[in-house]
């Protein structure tokens, strides 16, 4: 059975940059400008308020794990009033060691692990916003033992850490994501696998991509009739269902072309089209580009990847 989640995952290819302790006493507060990248954090003890833009406040507690997809500007705090100091995350390097945030010395207020990771992947302006803007765990151990790991590899130099830092990432996406209700996300990949109606068509799409699917196959899969299928997807998933696969389609279609063990006609059969000239002019309209131009950017920009 496919499963659309960990699909989208590999297909953003997480890799694990940057982590370390933070901890906040007495007076205290940081505003972080829009980053744009996939930050996380685990409280390891103590507790602070949390205000990201576009969401409602919020108080972090001992064994909580938060994942920002993409960062958008934020304020952490302590309790108390106090104007924040300003941050940008894109201009400012990260301080050698642990950060400390308002009263120097003693013991602090709360004690977090935060860090930062890059989505290799091209395709992941198509999929973040699948995901939802903000996801808060509480409770959860598997998460903080994963983000302890992360710490631990990333402090460390031992062999293999670039694709062990990989994998863990990969974990603690899929780990967070699942944990997060489905009814309470916002649309999008999430609460469409949440929706039982609608979680069969998603799996269908995700695992026979190749197959010409109409609407009317998509609603019969999930025992609904074809307008009552296509509202439910609009309002849970947050856009059409074709368009939808279309986007699937595209992005399975650019990760065969940057692996490059593939034709553009192979390239086609396998994403559903049923001739080059066909696959070629959809993909140039969604991307941009001809796919045969795509690839050879792609193996040019490889070395930097």
């Amino acid at each position: 059975m496919s499963d659309p989640l960990s699909e989208v995952i590999a297909l953003l290819h997480p890799r694990a940059v940057f982590s370390k302790g933070i901890s906040g006493a007495g007076r205290w507060a940081v505003r972080y400008s829009d980053f744009g990248q996939p930050s996380f954090c685990a409280v390891l003890e103590g507790s602070c308020r949390l205000a990201v833009d576009g969401q409602p406040p919020l108080t972090l507690e001992a064994g909580d794990f938060l994942l920002l997809p993409a960062t958008p500007g934020f304020t952490m705090s302590g309790f108390e009033p106090v104007k924040p100091v300003y941050i940008d995350p894109k201009v400012m390097s990260s301080p050698r060691g642990d950060v400390r945030h308002g009263t120097r010395g003693g013991r602090p207020d709360v004690r977090l692990l935060g860090g930062y990771f890059v989505f290799g992947s091209p395709d992941a302006d198509l999929m973040v916003p699948l995901l939802p803007a903000l996801v808060h765990v509480r409770g959860v151990e598997r998460l903080s033992v994963l983000v302890r790991l992360v710490g631990e590899e990333t402090s460390g130099q031992r062999a293999g850490r670039d694709l062990v830092l990989t994998r863990l990432t990969e974990l603690l996406l899929i780990e967070a994501l699942r944990s997060t209700s489905g009814d309470d996300a916002p649309p999008g990949l999430l609460r469409g696998l949440a929706d039982a109606r609608l979680a069969p068509a998603i799996r269908q799409m995700h695992g026979h991509v190749a197959r010409s699917w109409t609407v009317e196959q998509l609603a019969k899969s999930a025992a609904l009739s074809r307008s009552a299928f296509f509202e439910r997807f609009m309002r849970t998933v947050g856009l059409p269902p074709m368009e939808y696969l279309l986007a699937w389609r595209m992005a399975v279609a650019k990760g065969l072309l940057r692996r490059r063990e593939l034709g553009i006609s192979e390239v086609a059969e396998r994403v559903g089209y049923s001739s080059a000239s066909t696959f070629s002019t959809a993909f140039s309209r969604h991307v941009g580009q001809a796919p045969g131009r795509y690839a050879r950017a792609s193996q040019a920009a490889s070395p930097a990847l």
